[in-house]
């Protein structure tokens, strides 16, 4: 039987994986995911496997993560990021440029 987390251990877990992207990551397309059946959402997900990590949440939670860890590490280049979270975004991490297509 597996334990549940609470909801801090779970917002604990969240920021942990999302510096982490941001650390192991140079690039970020963000996607508005508004009128997106969830059905379409995994087909692109599945497409991208292997070569990027999708990410979707809470906006509130990923720009108090993206604050916290642009103080951390020091970099400020992580702060142009907050005005682009608005409503349903989808965010997708990759390391290479070919994945976008440019």
């Amino acid at each position: 039987m597996t334990v549940k987390l609470s909801k801090a251990e779970k917002k604990v877990k969240y920021d942990k994986k999302l510096c982490r992207m941001l650390d192991e990551y140079n690039k970020v397309l963000i996607a508005l995911a508004d009128n997106v059946g969830s059905n379409q959402l995994q087909n692109i997900t599945k497409g991208l496997r292997g070569d990027s990590i999708d990410l979707m949440g809470r906006n509130t939670l990923i720009r108090r993560c993206i604050k916290i860890h642009a103080e951390k590490s020091g970099n400020q280049a992580y702060l142009s990021l907050l005005p682009l979270l608005v409503v349903c975004s989808f965010y997708l991490f990759c390391a290479n440029s070919a994945v976008f297509g440019f």
